[in-house]
């Protein structure tokens, strides 16, 4: 997609060339060429809105543990790219001591978005002292997304009422960095 932007780009670039070339300076022409292509690769990367998109939140402390309860990154990669296969964009929570439990330091969020080879802004850690669940919930509440984790949330039901709708989860384990999830939306119960 950059690729078409960028020869979009230097096409522009040509034209002008060609019918206000003997008008302008070269060094006019290449500012303004530079100036159309970064706004074209700022174009090609912008997110579109979050209505156009399918996301799913991925509860990361919670799936980290799939693989044999040892957590591991490499655990959430497979799960990651088994919903991005179906068209799904994973926005992943973590509790804040998750990059204690897998590497024994603070992870931020854009560390660990470039471990699991997501974009910046994909992952969100949790404040210290305040548990992931409930802002996930929230987020997944908010954009009407399903909830890929094996946690029942039965602390937080209450305040959150999408934990009674089965649907709204995705339930899965790993073995061997092979993800299974039962991503097959199940019979909805609300009519």
């Amino acid at each position: 997609m950059r690729l078409l932007f960028l020869l979009v780009a230097l096409t522009c670039v040509g034209l002008s060339l060609a019918f206000f070339g003997p008008f302008l300076s070269v060094p006019l022409l290449v500012s303004a060429g530079l100036v159309v292509v970064a706004v074209l690769l700022l174009l090609a990367g912008a997110r579109p809105p979050a209505a156009e998109v399918s996301w799913i939140v991925v509860d990361g402390s919670n799936v980290m543990y799939w693989d044999r309860e040892t957590p591991s990154l490499d655990t959430v990669r497979p799960v990651l790219r088994a919903v991005e296969a179906e068209g799904l964009v994973p926005l992943v929570w973590f509790d804040a001591n998750a990059g204690h439990v897998v590497e024994g330091r603070y992870l931020r969020p854009e560390t660990l978005a470039r471990k699991l080879g997501l974009r910046q802004g994909q992952v969100l850690v949790a404040p210290k002292g305040t548990p992931a669940d409930p802002l996930l919930l929230d987020e997944a509440a908010r954009l009407g997304a399903r909830v890929v984790t094996n946690d029942r949330f039965r602390d937080w039901a209450e305040e959150h009422p999408m934990v009674q709708e089965p649907h709204r989860f995705v339930r899965g384990r790993v073995r061997d960095g092979v993800a299974r999830l039962a991503l097959d939306p199940p019979a909805r119960t609300d009519a």
